[in-house]
């Protein structure tokens, strides 16, 4: 019947969330999600590089940063897609990829290891 309302179906990534699973390892909190709110991308990825470099004196030379970085950012997109998101499926609709480079790239990133490793 046209009139009742859907179910909606959750899937395995329902419950997936990089904030809560950051919270249970105790790496962040409210407040500092609110301060990170205020910056940019760009603000947090620089912060992020110079508290690194602190403590090897600012040198970090040798690290291919630069080639690093499409790396970097794809995993960190599929990790947000996948707590974004309801299912797999949805996933790779909001990334705009196609079965086979989904599969490709779920087993390079192993998303679904990260947000169900368990603390020893």
């Amino acid at each position: 019947m046209s009139w009742k309302r859907r179910r909606k179906t959750k899937g395995r990534n329902t419950y997936y969330s990089l904030s809560k699973k950051l919270r249970q390892d105790k790496k962040i909190n409210e407040s500092f999600l609110i301060m990170i709110n205020n910056l940019s991308l760009e603000e947090v990825i620089g912060l992020k590089l110079e508290t690194a470099g602190k403590v090897v004196n600012n040198r970090l030379y040798g690290l291919p940063i630069w080639y690093n970085l499409t790396g970097l950012v794809k995993d960190a997109i599929f990790k947000y897609a996948y707590s974004a998101t309801r299912t797999q499926w949805e996933a790779m609709r909001l990334l705009g990829l196609s079965e086979y480079s989904f599969t490709k790239f779920k087993k390079k990133y192993s998303p679904v290891s990260y947000f169900e490793e368990e603390d020893n």
